[in-house]
């Protein structure tokens, strides 16, 4: 079983963390990700940095820009990744944008995935559609789940699509909005929550976009099987570098 699979049957709420592969220094990718784990965390987003990241908000852009200039490609993240599950046992998704790992070419990268022991991808700007139609076997092939985002603005006709053709979790953005650290959750995305939790999806959701502390991971989690953390967790280590991240998890999560 796909080590996502198995950590979403555990009966806890679950908490992922993403960081940029090669920030803030160029090796520090395969410490932060040990870290992460030796610390309680549940999976980990490892970001594949990319010159015109859409979805992301200014601290991820300015993390994957950085990332970038210290000499991050494809290649490098893979190499770096080489010897990463003799070391670490939980879930590892590569989230990333289409264009390098089309030019990568979509197999390679794909069966390159699974030789190192990677779980999933999170592509945002890969549309369900053509991964249903021309990809999904070429996934499935190599072990990978595909976590596909929805967002307040996405229909139920297109959420049902989604949850049939998805085999983990899907992706829950709590805002149309960029990705960000919020200090809570209104009563709108609070309705959505809700929404969606009514929906009695086949896939458990996680949701992303917004949580911060211990109060948004909360209040995130009371409607869905866990959250994500990014740009704070970005944040935290370009203020204060790599050696607390123990006290970033902790302030999470106890």
């Amino acid at each position: 079983m796909n080590r996502i699979n198995q950590k979403l049957q555990e009966d806890k709420k679950l908490l992922s963390i993403y960081f940029t592969a090669g920030y803030p220094n160029i090796d520090d990718t395969v410490s932060i990700i040990q870290d992460l784990e030796k610390n309680g965390v549940d999976m980990i987003e490892i970001g594949l940095p990319f010159s015109d990241p859409l979805a992301d908000g200014p601290t991820i852009q300015d993390s994957s820009t950085a990332a970038l200039k210290n000499g991050m490609t494809t290649e490098v993240l893979f190499d770096q990744l080489k010897d990463i599950r003799q070391s670490v046992s939980i879930p590892l998704i590569i989230m990333g944008y289409f264009n390098p790992m089309f030019q990568y070419g979509v197999e390679a990268f794909c069966k390159r995935c699974q030789e190192l022991g990677i779980d999933g991808l999170i592509i945002p700007d890969l549309p369900v559609d053509v991964y249903h139609k021309q990809y999904q076997s070429v996934f499935e092939k190599y072990g990978l789940i595909n976590v596909f985002l929805i967002t307040p603005q996405t229909s139920d006709e297109r959420i049902r699509y989604i949850d049939s053709i998805s085999n983990g979790f899907i992706y829950m953005v709590s805002s149309a909005s960029t990705t960000g650290a919020k200090s809570g959750f209104g009563d709108e995305q609070t309705e959505y929550f809700q929404r969606i939790a009514k929906m009695d999806l086949k896939n458990p959701q996680v949701i992303g976009f917004g949580i911060s502390n211990n109060e948004t991971f909360s209040q995130a989690t009371a409607y869905a099987k866990g959250a994500i953390i990014g740009s704070a967790f970005v944040k935290h280590v370009t203020n204060y570098g790599t050696d607390s991240i123990d006290k970033f998890v902790n302030s999470i999560i106890n």
